[in-house]
């Protein structure tokens, strides 16, 4: 925020320093809408501009879920028969290969040991035994493997009919950002909602069961011939519209807008393709074109 304070401080001419690089206001006069900035100041000060062109938009609805660990990835390890744990290896929290060797076990009938080894490459998550201890028809080890988890989201009645397995799913958690597709849609007992279920690649394990997520379903993508984004549209004299550049110059040109994204924004009238507009800090030349307008009142 101090930095945006002070591009805005710089830009409309408060540091008088930097007035020398705007137009002057003769040069203002008769020009209402436009801003006249030295290409080095619109540098320094973040003004940044791009081509207006044709883009594709993906409309999307919002989905809130969290991860979980599907049943397939969980195992449950027992002996094969009841008896005397001679050997136990791992403990909660270890990581162990398919084929590790997890016990050993001495059978109650033939006496005879026998092992019991991993049948995946994962996490201990629970361990039930001791040296010494009796095995008794449970699980000795509990494993999972988190090289890939699921996403639930919930949606609601109200976009249920637009979801369809298969879309494609743009994920966020926290600094981490997935795109992944539908796999199934599940009924949810007693709710208003359904679960969309995503399959989540996680070999590099970055992710954990029960973490929150935002997802972002795609369930239209259309092509249209002009878009501008969105951060560009600014409101100027009750109309909405974005900042043209042509050499130093800044002119505001009102727009009809149309059908949009997260992003962009198609333009339907106003501009024509590969003008050039402002898509960064476009509050900034607003902000001068005002003060230059409030300057002419007075």
């Amino acid at each position: 925020m101090k930095n945006y304070l002070l591009a805005l401080l710089i830009f409309i001419g408060y540091l008088s320093p930097i007035q020398s690089v705007f137009a002057s206001e003769d040069e203002h006069e008769g020009e209402e809408g436009i801003s006249k900035i030295d290409n080095n100041m619109a540098k320094k000060v973040g003004v940044e501009t791009a081509y207006l062109a044709s883009k594709t938009l993906n409309q999307t609805i919002p989905a809130y879920g969290s991860t979980t660990i599907g049943a397939e990835q969980l195992f449950q390890v027992g002996a094969r028969y009841n008896g005397v744990i001679k050997t136990i290896n791992f403990t909660v929290g270890d990581t162990v290969k398919k084929g590790d060797l997890l016990a050993i076990i001495e059978s109650n009938e033939s006496l005879n040991t026998y092992k019991i080894t991993s049948p995946v490459s994962g996490t201990v998550l629970q361990r039930n035994g001791n040296i010494g201890g009796i095995t008794q028809n449970t699980s000795l080890f509990e494993i999972v493997n988190f090289d890939t988890l699921w996403a639930e989201f919930k949606v609601f009645t109200s976009h249920y009919n637009q979801i369809k397995v298969g879309q494609h799913v743009d994920i966020e958690q926290g600094e981490h950002a997935f795109s992944s597709v539908i796999t199934n849609i599940i009924p949810a007992k007693d709710q208003p909602y359904v679960l969309a279920r995503v399959r989540l690649n996680n070999t590099e394990l970055k992710l954990t069961s029960g973490q929150l997520l935002k997802g972002n379903v795609k369930i239209n993508q259309f092509e249209v011939d002009l878009a501008v984004e969105k951060v560009a549209i600014q409101e100027l004299g009750g109309q909405l519209g974005v900042f043209v550049k042509e050499d130093e110059e800044y002119e505001f040109a009102p727009l009809v807008l149309g059908r949009s994204d997260k992003n962009y924004i198609e333009v339907i009238d106003g501009l024509s393709k590969d003008a050039e507009y402002v898509n960064k800090n476009s509050y900034l030349i607003k902000a001068d074109i005002l003060k230059s307008e409030v300057e002419d009142d007075d």
